[in-house]
């Protein structure tokens, strides 16, 4: 089955009881028992709820594993993944990542002692001298979010494997659409379905696909015991978002494409962050990996001050945090996205306070790059 066959009729399609083409929203909390444990599938929705399920196995088979989980945000998936690990167990993470990644492991599981070291993954070597006796897994980033760095699956999985590691992969930019990690040997894929997935700013969930039954019988253990589901409005929400993800993943692309050539031309527009240029330094393997190079373009308009002056002036870019929806948003990812990141961690990674963010949309790219070029220049 081809992808965009796969986002309309993967997973479980319709209703068999009513003949309903949509998966209806089961507002249900709990379930009749016929007796004692004896039940028709579910029996409290903690656990399990029809809604959530449709959806759950419909991002396992989008990404070719074994078992599919929702929760209720990104951080909700990712904090669920590392309960799989005890204290004492360390973790190596993508330097360039998320905010909110970074804060969670250093702010709170460093708590509970789950340790973490930072590096530039898109050097293998970075990654080997980071793993320690009591290393368990490696969580990549992969584009990185906000400067698009690139790390290779492929070697990252082959070298935790040989470490007897576990590979992790923050899927959210390129989507299953574009990226399908699992079949470059990683264990467990994580999204913010926040953001591409669901596509239309009105939903917050998170997305986890593992590769194995153990994994998926250890995940759902954690996630009945803690408990941070999506509800099944939200669950809906996101099967309906994901039936047009090629189509919008192909129309941002098209027009980030356009946009990402007008920045490089542009004289006041300094350096331009996006993996589909042939200069990005893991520019090959990004096309090697990835079906499409996606929608975050990041660049450096030189200081905090003109990046406000940008901001000002900008009309079709919605100044906002997140990313990933039909509508075109704008950030500066050091005072936003990444502000929970010490400034002199910010500066060490090139975050600069000119670094300005945008997530192309599926606007008219003709009128998307005459606002930017109104902003940049007024």
């Amino acid at each position: 089955m081809n992808k965009k066959t796969k986002l309309i009729h993967g997973g479980i399609f319709g209703d068999p009881h009513t003949g309903a083409v949509s998966t209806p929203i089961y507002q249900v909390s709990t379930y009749k028992q016929e007796s004692v444990g004896v039940f028709k599938g579910y029996e409290y929705s903690r656990t399990g709820n029809p809604t959530r399920f449709a959806l759950e196995e419909l991002i396992k088979d989008l990404e070719n594993g074994k078992a599919g989980f929702a929760f209720g945000s990104g951080m909700a998936a990712i904090t669920a993944v590392m309960m799989l690990f005890n204290s004492g167990d360390h973790v190596v993470m993508t330097d360039d990542v998320y905010g909110g990644t970074y804060r969670v492991m250093t702010k709170v599981l460093n708590r509970v002692g789950i340790e973490s070291t930072f590096v530039d993954t898109s050097k293998m070597e970075n990654i080997e001298a980071a793993i320690q006796e009591n290393t368990k897994a490696i969580f990549i980033e992969t584009p990185t979010n906000p400067l698009l760095k690139i790390t290779d699956i492929q070697k990252a999985s082959l070298l935790a494997k040989r470490h007897n590691l576990l590979t992790i992969v923050d899927n959210t930019f390129s989507t299953p659409y574009w990226q399908n990690p699992i079949n470059l040997g990683a264990d467990i894929v994580l999204h913010s379905a926040t953001k591409y997935i669901g596509g239309h700013s009105d939903v917050v969930a998170g997305l986890v696909v593992v590769n194995s039954e153990k994994l998926a019988e250890e995940l759902h253990f954690v996630q009945n015991s803690t408990g941070g589901v999506l509800g099944p409005q939200d669950s809906w929400l996101l099967m309906r978002g994901i039936k047009t993800l090629g189509l919008r993943m192909e129309a941002t692309e098209k027009n980030t494409r356009r946009i990402v050539d007008f920045l490089e031309s542009h004289p006041l527009v300094g350096k331009v962050y996006y993996p589909g240029l042939e200069d990005h330094p893991n520019h090959d393997i990004a096309k090697s990996q990835a079906g499409g190079f996606g929608g975050m373009v990041s660049f450096d308009i030189g200081s905090a001050e003109k990046a406000d002056q940008l901001l000002a002036k900008i009309k079709y870019f919605t100044l906002a945090e997140s990313l990933g929806a039909v509508e075109s948003l704008i950030s500066v990812p050091a005072r936003m996205t990444h502000a929970s990141i010490p400034a002199d961690r910010r500066a060490e990674l090139g975050i600069t306070d000119g670094l300005v963010r945008i997530s192309v949309g599926i606007e008219d790219v003709d009128d998307l790059i005459a606002d930017l070029k109104q902003a940049i220049e007024n």
